[in-house]
């Protein structure tokens, strides 16, 4: 608790400091814009206009700074991080394990520090604030939620149980989220396999339900959602994704299901004392379901869709904050009235959540620089010059199994609209955009989002609830491999041959 107060502290104390250079600019920019309208009317369409254009994302960026991009070297801290959570678990457990909070803040704000004094941007650290605290106000409440929730399988685990569960899971995914739907079904899955558990199981339930799976729908995913808000319509991921989905999964669920045949039954003790089941499933606290609903629902909430909904204005953007607060009261409400029985049941604690917030506290703080650079240079002539379905879909796959793959979307989408002259902080365009408005420009977007959701599962990091996946398993005494062992053992040759199959069928020979 200590930890968590003083690096919300320290961001805090960098916003409010920095609030005041934006309100002294909003001030002088008042008193302009009073001069130009005296005198001249068509100078204040034209101060319009800009005032318009700043508000996105990306154009308020270069207004504040385009020629303050962050120097290369910057991307430093942001890869010894990733190389401490490779190497902390396996190499200096002990220090790692009693120190990472202080690690990842303090590369954060070694990052945020530089931004602010030394690039005269406040801008993305803020804009970084946001999502991160959007980010951790919906993975706490789906996670707290869903631990009060119990459900129980009186089923002998077989290759065929494990599969029907994780396609159920993946189905799942895409009504309450892959966070809500991995949260909710990793202890049951755990459960099931009790007596011959082994870490290829906890590795395909990331691949399956807590990525693969959520692609269909806007609620799916993060990075499906960023897209809805900036205007993509809401069935637009399930009419264009579904081929891909269905094939990925059908590949998936055919090697688990080989691979369980084969080793699931090597640490089965079971057989030597039968045992009798119901085949039934049993469920405690359920009250929590509504808990999630609740969360789903407010997840719409968004003042930049809903002009109702009350926000925090700052440099033209719209934060929302009604959202967050109702997420951050149902993680308190659902966990204080929860069942007790299931909480117990669950073995429910607050350390995967709790590693998740500090770890990822590091990465959306020094992540800024690699994403900028990144985004940078997808926009300029050079970088616009290669643009095409190709390299949109391993571009934004690759980046998304390192960073976080919501703002790794965002970027690529906007640097494929820039290249055909749209911007993406304009709702039509969007629209039009993902309608195929602009040439080929559906199957641009198809690329970037099957990419941003598969790619997901690349690494632990590559999406909120891999990480949480893991380290609930590890409580529970399961032995997960490390951060390159997952990536050397699992993602490279299972999950990148289904990747390499995905971009043959849709996207190699279009």
């Amino acid at each position: 608790m200590k930890n968590i107060i003083i690096a919300f502290g320290i961001i805090w104390g960098a916003v409010f400091f920095t609030n005041t250079i934006p309100a002294m600019a909003q001030n002088n920019h008042q008193s302009t814009e009073v001069t130009v309208h005296q005198q001249e009317q068509t100078g204040e369409d034209q101060h319009q206009s800009d005032t318009e254009h700043a508000g996105d994302h990306g154009d308020a960026h270069d207004a504040e700074g385009a020629h303050n991009l962050a120097p290369a070297w910057l991307v430093i801290p942001f890869v010894v991080l990733l190389l401490m959570i490779a190497t902390g678990p396996l190499f200096y457990e002990h220090f790692w394990h009693h120190n990472y909070p202080k690690v990842a803040i303090g590369l954060a704000t070694v990052v945020v520090l530089y931004y602010i004094f030394s690039l005269h941007n406040v801008h993305l650290p803020i804009h970084a604030l946001a999502e991160y605290l959007q980010f951790i106000a919906l993975l706490a409440s789906l996670y707290i939620a869903s631990g009060g929730i119990l459900i129980e399988i009186d089923k002998k685990s077989t290759p065929m149980a494990n599969v029907t569960l994780l396609i159920i899971g993946a189905i799942v995914s895409n009504l309450i989220g892959t966070t809500g739907a991995s949260m909710l079904l990793v202890r049951p899955f755990i459960r099931l396999n009790k007596h011959n558990i082994q870490a290829y199981h906890i590795i395909f339930f990331i691949f399956m339900v807590s990525n693969v799976g959520g692609s269909l729908t806007p609620i799916g995913d993060p990075p499906l959602f960023l897209g809805f808000l900036k205007g993509i319509p809401f069935f637009w991921t399930l009419e264009h994704n579904w081929p891909a989905w269905i094939i990925a999964l059908t590949i998936l669920s055919v090697v688990f299901f080989i691979i369980d045949k084969k080793f699931g039954r090597a640490n089965d003790t079971e057989e030597l004392e039968p045992v009798s089941y119901t085949n039934k499933i049993s469920l405690i606290g359920s009250k929590n379901f509504l808990w999630l609903l609740v969360v789903i629902i407010s997840v719409f909430l968004d003042p930049n869709v809903l002009d109702w909904v009350p926000a925090i204005v700052y440099d033209g953007t719209k934060f929302s904050f009604l959202r967050e607060i109702i997420m951050f009261s149902v993680a308190f409400f659902s966990y204080k009235f929860a069942d007790k029985r299931a909480i117990k049941g669950n073995e429910f604690n607050f350390e995967p959540i709790r590693e998740v917030a500090f770890i990822f506290i590091g990465i959306f703080g020094t992540m800024m620089p690699a994403l900028e650079l990144v985004g940078e240079f997808a926009k300029s002539p050079e970088g616009s010059a290669l643009i095409s379905h190709n390299s949109l879909y391993w571009g934004t796959g690759l980046l998304s199994g390192f960073l976080d793959n919501a703002p790794t979307y965002l970027n690529f989408l906007a640097a494929a609209m820039a290249s055909r002259g749209a911007r993406i902080g304009d709702v039509e365009m969007v629209r039009q955009f993902a309608m195929d408005g602009y040439h080929d420009s559906a199957f641009q977007l198809m690329a970037i989002s099957i990419a941003s959701v598969f790619f997901g599962a690349m690494t632990y990091i590559g999406n909120g609830p891999n990480f949480m996946v893991k380290s609930i398993a590890e409580q529970t005494g399961i032995k997960m491999p490390s951060f390159f062992g997952y990536i050397i053992r699992f993602s490279i040759p299972i999950l990148m041959p289904v990747l390499i199959i995905i971009w043959l069928i849709f996207f190699a020979f279009s």
